[in-house]
C-alpha cells in the first residue's frame, strides 16, 4: 500500500513545475481520499467537520443528525435510547445481534437522578444499564443505581460486564440481559439488587472488587478470563506531580474452562491478582531493566503486581507503574496473529494544549504469565524493589511491549472510543470533541514505520452539544451503530419521538451500513 502511494507522491512531484519539492505526505493523503473504496469500502470521506450546529428536534433522520461518508446509509433504530447512552455490546453475538446493550454515563445522585417512584412507593433512579431491541427500537431498563456507566462487554464465557467512569468505580456482572429487567443496585461497590417491589434479588447481578477500583472505561478479556482495562485519569489530578492513569491486566486465579456461565459464581472474574504496566527505559537483557520514570512511556516493560486494598490507583502509582494522559477506550485488534494478545487503546489529551491524543497498542505475549513484580510497601523507591522470577521471559518478567500507532493532530484530535473492523481490520477512532467526528485508519502495512498508514473521516455529528460514542461494528463489518450522546432536547417536547422515556431524557442509537469489508480491501 505504502509503495503506491509513495509511486503517486513522485508521479504528481514530477508533473509539477520544476522547482517545486514533493510533499509526499499531502499526495498519500489526496491518494487516500480519492481511493477510499479500495482502503475503506466507502466512496468518499468527508471534507470538513460539520461547523454550524444542527439541534436535535421531533422528526429528525439519521442524516439530520450526521454528517456521513459517501457510499453509506444511516438509520435511527431509536430516539428512545437514555441521555448520556454510551458504549454498547451485542447479544446473543457479534453475528446476528438481536439486542443491543448499553451503558448510560449518568450519576447515581438520590436528590436529581431520581425519576419517579415504583408502585411500591421506591424511588427510581435514571437508568444505568439497557437493552434495545434491534428490530423494533424498543428500549427497556435493566439495572439502576450504577455511576457513570461507561465500559461494557460481552465475555467469552456468555455474561455482560459492566464498569463505571468514576474515582472509585467498580465493575459488575450480569448474567443474563434479556431476563435480567428492573433492577437496582442497593449500593455502588456490592452486589445486592433489589426489583421494582423492593424484593431481594440474587444471582443476577455481581460485582467484581477483585478487580479493583478506578475511573474504568476501555476494557477487554480474552478466552482465559484476562482483563486488560486503563484508568482515566489526568496527569496532575493528584497534585502537581502526579502521574496519569495507568494501563492494568487482571489475572483470574482460576482461567476460564470453556464452558459458558449460568451461574455468576463460576465466572473467572470472583479472584485473581491485577498487575500495572511499567515501561522501561532499559531493554530487559540489561541489568537495570526495568528502568522507569518520566519518559518511559512506550517499549518493553515489566508487570507491577498491585494491592487493590489499598487502592489501584495508589498503589500502581507509588509503585512507578507507568502514567498516561486519560486512558479512554480500549480492544484487542481482531488481526494480531501472534502469541497472546495486542490490545490497543486511547489515550485523549487536550487539544487546548495542543496534545492532540494518541493510540497506543501493547503486545503481551503471555497473558496469564506475570513474572510478578511486587514492592516491598507504597512509596518504595527502585531499590525496594523485590523481583520474584517466577516466569520464563528473559531475567524472570513477564514483559509486554507496547507503542504508539496512531498520533492526533489539529483535525484528528481527543480520542475517546476505539473500533476495530471485522475483516479489514482497519481502526475507527472516536473523537471527545463538539462537531466530534469519527476517522478510519489503515493498519500498519509492511513499510518501515509501525504507524497507521493513513486515516480518513467518515462521519461527523452535526449537534454541538452531542458527541459520537459507542461506536461499534458488528460481526462482518459492514454494519455499525453509534450513539448520540447527551444532545441539548430543548425541541423534545413531550409527545415528541424524541421526548422523555420513563421519566428520562433521550438519546439517538443510529445504525450505519454500506461499509464493504473485505479481506483483500488494502
Amino acid at each position: 500500500m505504502k509503495k503506491s502511494l509513495l509511486t503517486l507522491a513522485i508521479s504528481l512531484a514530477i508533473s509539477g513545475t520544476a522547482t517545486a519539492a514533493p510533499d509526499l505526505g499531502l499526495a498519500a493523503q489526496n491518494h487516500l481520499k480519492k481511493h477510499a473504496e479500495q482502503y475503506f469500502g466507502f466512496d468518499m470521506p468527508i471534507g470538513a467537520s460539520e461547523s454550524v450546529t444542527v439541534p436535535r428536534t421531533p422528526n429528525q433522520n439519521a442524516l439530520s443528525l450526521i454528517k456521513l461518508a459517501k457510499g453509506l446509509n444511516a438509520q435511527i433504530v431509536s430516539r428512545k435510547v437514555a441521555q448520556n447512552s454510551d458504549q454498547m455490546a451485542f447479544w446473543p453475538n457479534d453475528t446476528k445481534p438481536t439486542h443491543i446493550v448499553t451503558c448510560i454515563e449518568d450519576f447515581r445522585n438520590p436528590v436529581d437522578n431520581v425519576v419517579g417512584k415504583y408502585p411500591s412507593g421506591l424511588d427510581k433512579f435514571g437508568p444505568s444499564i439497557q437493552r434495545v431491541n434491534l428490530q423494533t427500537g424498543a428500549v427497556e431498563t435493566i439495572l439502576r443505581g450504577m455511576s457513570s456507566c461507561d465500559g461494557i462487554r460481552r465475555t467469552p464465557w456468555n455474561t455482560i460486564v459492566v464498569t463505571e467512569e468514576r474515582d472509585d468505580g467498580g465493575l459488575y456482572e450480569i448474567l443474563n440481559p434479556l431476563t435480567t429487567t428492573e433492577l437496582t443496585l442497593v449500593t455502588r461497590g456490592a452486589s445486592d439488587t433489589i426489583d421494582s417491589a423492593g424484593a431481594t434479588v440474587t444471582g443476577k447481578v455481581e460485582y467484581r472488587g477483585a478487580l479493583g477500583n478506578l475511573a474504568w472505561e476501555g476494557l477487554d478479556l480474552n478466552k482465559q478470563g484476562v482483563v486488560y482495562y486503563g484508568d482515566e485519569e489526568r496527569p496532575g489530578t493528584g497534585g502537581a506531580d502526579a502521574d496519569g492513569g495507568s494501563l492494568f491486566k487482571f489475572v483470574p486465579s482460576v482461567p476460564w474452562n470453556g464452558v459458558a456461565v449460568t451461574d455468576l459464581s463460576k465466572s473467572p472474574l470472583v479472584t485473581g491478582n491485577v498487575y500495572a504496566y511499567q515501561a522501561s527505559c532499559q531493554a530487559r537483557t540489561s541489568s537495570s531493566f526495568p528502568q522507569f520514570g518520566q519518559g518511559c512511556e512506550i517499549g518493553e516493560g515489566a508487570w507491577l503486581k498491585t494491592d487493590p486494598a489499598i487502592g489501584l490507583r495508589f498503589s500502581a502509582s507509588s509503585y512507578g507503574a507507568t502514567g498516561f494522559y486519560r486512558p479512554e477506550d480500549g480492544h484487542f485488534d481482531p488481526m494480531y496473529k501472534g502469541a497472546g494478545v495486542k490490545f490497543c487503546w486511547n489515550n485523549t489529551g487536550n487539544s487546548a494544549a495542543q496534545n492532540y491524543g494518541e493510540t497506543i497498542c501493547l503486545i503481551d505475549t503471555n497473558p496469564v504469565g506475570t513474572g510478578e513484580v511486587t514492592v516491598d510497601n507504597p512509596g518504595a523507591n527502585a531499590d525496594l524493589l523485590t523481583y520474584l522470577a517466577d516466569s520464563a521471559e528473559s531475567k524472570g518478567f513477564a514483559v509486554a511491549v507496547a507503542n504508539r500507532v496512531l498520533e492526533g493532530d489539529a483535525d484528528l484530535n481527543q480520542p475517546d472510543n476505539l473500533a476495530f473492523q471485522p475483516v479489514t481490520g482497519n481502526m475507527y477512532v472516536i473523537e471527545d470533541n463538539p462537531f466530534g467526528d469519527v476517522w478510519a485508519c489503515l493498519p500498519d502495512g509492511k513499510d518501515r514505520d509501525i504507524k497507521a498508514d493513513g486515516c480518513v473521516k467518515v462521519l461527523s455529528v452535526r449537534d454541538s452539544s452531542a458527541e459520537p460514542t459507542g461506536f461499534t461494528f458488528s460481526g462482518d463489518g459492514k454494519t455499525a451503530y453509534v450513539q448520540i450522546q447527551h444532545s441539548s432536547d430543548t425541541a423534545c417536547i413531550a409527545g415528541s419521538n424524541c421526548a422523555s422515556n420513563d421519566g428520562y431524557p433521550t438519546d439517538d442509537l443510529i445504525k450505519i451500513t454500506g461499509f464493504k469489508a473485505k479481506k483483500d480491501q488494502h
